[in-house]
């Protein structure tokens, strides 16, 4: 059974305040596309370089995990299995390896493209590239994880 992009963002269980994917402009076998503005709300700018704020590159990787681990990751056990049962899943980060290149702001739309290195027994390893929405290269490396039962 294919999952549409909906059905994959309703299953991701990361949400505000913590979820970093507002759509997803492609998914496919091989890699998913999704975006994400930055609002200015975000509690973490409170205290990242007050009057300077600049989003932490932990949330970077976080956004480009949400995309290339775990949309890409629902949307693949879709594929093997029935919606149901996927959502008995969550997909827990394993490893990264990122360079980054700039910084974003609030208010910045970034891109993630992600692309599949492998996937086997629920563990995938993906290539990501995060870029501004005016292609600007933002960061880029390769992120890992697996999906686990819900418990």
């Amino acid at each position: 059974m294919t999952l549409s992009a909906d059905e994959v963002l309703a299953l991701i269980p990361q949400q505000r305040p913590f979820r970093f994917i507002d759509r997803l402009v492609s998914l496919g076998d091989s890699g998913a596309v999704g975006e994400y503005t930055f609002r200015a709300d975000e509690s973490f700018y409170t205290g990242h370089f007050p009057g300077d704020p600049v989003t932490p590159g932990v949330i970077l990787i976080e956004t480009m995990c949400q995309t290339g681990l775990v949309a890409l990751g629902i949307y693949l056990l879709g594929l093997e299995l029935p919606k149901d049962e996927v959502a008995k899943t969550v997909t827990l980060f394993t490893d990264c390896q990122v360079d980054f290149e700039r910084i974003v702001r609030p208010g910045d739309t970034v891109r993630v493209e992600a692309e599949k290195v492998f996937w086997r027994r629920r563990k995938l390893k993906s290539n990501v590239v995060l870029t501004l929405a005016n292609g600007d290269a933002v960061a880029k490396g390769t992120v890992a994880g697996m999906g686990v039962p819900r418990g």
